[in-house]
C-alpha cells in the first residue's frame, strides 16, 4: 500500500460493489487502522431475476446486505444516496451529494470504480460504474476541492482536498494490492450479498481463479487491481 492514508472512502455504484471490486483491499486497509466509510450511490433495486420480488422490497434487503458486508470487513459507516439502479446520470444534483460526502468524511484516498470501458470483462463496466467513477473524479477536482463550488455546503462542510484516488481496474492494473491475507474475509462479505450470488461455491471459484490471475508473477497469492492516481499537493 502506498502513502499514510488515515481516512478511506470507497464509492461504487451498486451494494456488494465494494467488495467484489476492492473488498480484500478494504479488509487490509482495516487492519492497517484506516478508517473506512462507504458511500452507496443506487438502492439496488433492479439487480435480481426474481419476478416476484418489488423494487421496494428488494432495495431493502440489497441494503441490509451491504451493511452485513461492510460489517464484516470492518467498516465504520455506509451511507445510501438512493439513486435509481440502471438509472444514474452525471447531474448536478449526484456531483452536489458526492462533494457533500466528501466534504464530510474528509478521506484521503478514495478507492472508486473505473470511468473507461474495456471489454474483458464485460460486466465490470456497467454503465452506473462508468458514471459514478467520472462523478467521483469530477468531485474530488475541483469541487469537494474550491470553497466557491456548491457554496450552500458553506459553512457544514468546508473543502476538501483528497490525496490519491484507486481506480478499480480489472485488465492490466497499473498498481496490485497483495490480498492474499484478506482473501477470506473478501468471500466472507460477498457472501452477504446472497440476493446476488446463488451458487456461491461456483461464485467463490471463479472469483480465486480473477484475483490469484491478477496475484500471478508479483509473488502474491490473490490480489486486487487499480489505476492509482496521486493529486498534487
Amino acid at each position: 500500500m502506498t502513502g499514510a492514508s488515515d481516512r478511506v472512502m470507497v464509492v461504487t455504484a451498486h451494494p456488494d460493489d465494494p467488495e467484489f471490486g476492492a473488498g480484500g483491499t478494504v479488509a487490509k486497509l482495516v487492519k492497517e487502522g484506516r478508517e473506512v466509510t462507504y458511500v452507496i450511490v443506487t438502492n439496488g433495486n433492479k439487480g435480481s431475476s426474481d419476478r416476484a420480488i418489488a423494487p421496494e422490497r428488494l432495495a431493502l434487503i440489497r441494503e441490509a446486505e451491504q451493511r452485513n458486508a461492510a460489517r464484516a470487513l470492518g467498516v465504520g459507516h455506509v451511507e445510501f444516496l438512493g439513486y435509481e439502479d440502471g438509472e444514474v446520470d452525471d447531474t448536478r444534483q449526484l456531483r452536489l451529494d458526492v462533494t457533500r460526502q466528501i466534504r464530510r468524511w474528509q478521506p484521503d484516498l478514495i478507492i472508486t470504480q473505473h470511468p473507461n470501458r474495456t471489454y474483458g470483462n464485460f460486466h465490470g463496466w456497467h454503465r452506473d460504474h462508468r458514471v459514478t467513477a467520472g462523478v467521483v473524479l469530477d468531485c474530488v477536482y475541483p469541487l469537494a476541492r474550491d470553497h466557491l463550488s456548491f457554496p450552500a455546503l458553506l459553512p457544514e462542510y468546508e473543502p476538501h482536498k483528497v490525496r490519491e484516488v484507486y481506480l478499480i481496474q480489472w485488465e492490466h492494473p497499473g498498481l496490485l494490492v497483495d490480498i492474499t491475507e484478506t482473501m477470506k474475509l473478501k468471500l466472507e462479505a460477498i457472501a452477504c450479498h446472497a440476493s446476488q450470488v446463488g451458487d456461491f461455491k461456483a461464485v467463490e471459484a471463479r472469483l480465486r481463479q480473477r484475483f490469484a490471475t491478477l496475484g500471478t508473477g508479483k509473488g502474491h497469492a490473490y490480489a486486487e487491481g487499480f489505476d492509482h492516481v496521486v493529486l498534487p499537493g
